[in-house]
Order: structure tokens, then sequence, then C-alpha cells
């Protein structure tokens, strides 16, 4: 599946407000204090361990909106997957114009990168299945588009955005309602036809009684290997499958083997460590 670039509009906010966190009411005394105003340099983007990259985009943007004079060359695009002291992109511009926006660039590029390469780790985990991977909405506070793009770009599949594209019913909605079926019938009347709508189950019991209802997706959530097998069984391809729930690169393949659709993992933006990427000067321009 390709990769499409976020537009513009959403990521240049969220650049915007962490370089104004970083240059508070005075902006960088260090590099105004020290660099010259006219001098220029040539940096490198530079890995330091193997990975997948994402961010390039958010990165550039950095650079661009603390100095249009600075022009970023990308030797790869986001997605490719990347070795030991590659360099990703060379850098030319004002001084200080660089070693402004080089922190907010590194963190973007850094915490996306990490993403992507935990999600391209447990894609390559379970390859040869018809299984995909999917993220959730335990994301970082206002980073939710930045950092679902960087699972698609590690070649994971995304789950809903937010509480308004899709119905998910769990378990604090079915202990409210009374029981799965209530819960399903006030969902059906609650919502549009474009709306899907999906239930967590705990057992195959309650996988049966969803499926009397009828619904798009079901969730299996903490499930071993063989009940998912006798629940994508029970399902019978009338709705998507999802298992949920304590899921590592280790565990994934045995997952995957069960017949299922769709594995879901929290980690893969809440916990996924940061790329290691450094920014190298080269020489001055």
């Amino acid at each position: 599946m390709m990769l499409a670039p976020l537009p513009r509009l959403i990521v240049e906010p969220l650049v915007r407000n962490a370089l104004m966190e970083d240059l508070g009411l005075a902006g960088d005394i260090t590099s105004a204090a020290v660099i010259p105003a006219e001098h220029r340099s040539r940096v490198a983007m530079v890995t330091r361990q193997a990975g997948v990259v994402a961010g390039l985009d958010a990165s550039d943007l950095a650079f661009q909106l603390v100095d249009p004079a600075i022009v970023m060359t990308r030797h790869v695009a986001d997605g490719a997957k990347v070795g030991t002291g590659q360099v990703i992109a060379t850098i030319e511009g004002p001084s200080r114009g660089l070693l402004t926006a080089e922190r907010t660039a590194l963190n973007f590029l850094g915490h996306l990168s990490g993403i992507a390469s935990v999600t391209g780790g447990i894609v390559e985990a379970i390859a040869g299945t018809k299984a995909s991977i999917v993220c959730t909405r335990k994301t970082t506070p206002g980073l939710r588009a930045l950092e679902k793009y960087a699972v698609r770009a590690g070649g994971g599949v995304n789950h809903r955005f937010a509480l308004y594209d899709a119905v998910l019913i769990k378990d604090n909605h079915v202990a409210i309602a009374g029981g799965i079926t209530e819960a399903i019938r006030r969902s059906k009347a609650g919502v549009g036809h474009m709306v899907k709508i999906e239930v967590e189950v705990d057992t195959l019991a309650q996988l049966r009684e969803a499926m009397e209802e009828g619904v798009d997706a079901v969730l299996l959530d903490n499930m071993t290997p063989d009940q998912l097998r006798e629940a994508v069984d029970i399902v019978g391809g009338r709705a998507i499958t999802e298992a949920s729930g304590r899921i590592t690169p280790a565990t994934a393949a045995a997952i995957a083997a069960s017949g299922i659709d769709l594995i879901s993992a929290g980690w893969l933006t809440h916990s996924a460590p940061t790329l290691d990427i450094g920014l190298d000067w080269t020489a001055v321009a």
C-alpha cells in the first residue's frame, strides 16, 4: 500500500507548537550569542541504529519554520528501512537556524521512526499470514495523527482515529447497558448507517451472543491461540476478527496463525523506543 503524506495543514501546527515550547519568549539565546548571523553550515542526519524512517515532513518543517533559507535534501523516504550509520538527509543553511531547529526536528523524526520501526518488526513476525497489525487510541495527546501515520509507515494499519468515527462497545459499555445484546441494539439505534459497530468479548459465549445480533467486527480480548481459532470458526467470515491483549513480536506469529484478521497493540504508539538519529556537522556551506 502506498504511503500518502499527511497534509501540511495537519503537521504544521504540531511542529509550530513544539518550536514555540523550545523558543519561549527570547528564542535560542545560545546560538544568537555564539554563532555569527551570516554563518552557514551543511549537516547530515545519520542513523545510530537500524530501523524504519518516519517523520521526515515534520522534521523538514521544523527547519523551514525557523528559517525558510534552510534546505533539507532527503536521501530516503518515510517507510524506508535503514541501517546503522546511514545518511538519511543532508541540510544546508544559516547555522543559527540549523541549531535552533535541530532538537525539535530530531524529536519528531526519532519518535515517529521508533514507532515505524517496532511496527515493522511485528509486521515481519506475522509475514505469510492474512493478519494485519493495527494501532489503538493509546497515543500521545496531540500527536495522534503523526503517530498513526508512523504506524502506516512501518507497514501497519490504523484502527479508529477517535471516538466519533466508529462504535467500539467495550466491557464497561456492556456492564452499564446490562449486557452485550442490549448494548448492540442501542448502538444500532443510535448511529447512522455509515458507522461500523465492533464489540469487545472476553469469552466464546459472549462472542456467540454478539454474532446473533450481528456486528461488523469483534474484538477478541486476551484469548489464547486455540480460543482464537475457535472464535474464527464461530464467526465464519460474518465479521472482521480482531485479537488484542499482551501482543508482542514473540506471541504475534501464533496469534496470526489462528486465522485472525487483525492484531491490535497499543504499545506500538505508547511504548515504542525512540530511533536514535543524530545531526552531524559536515562543512561550512
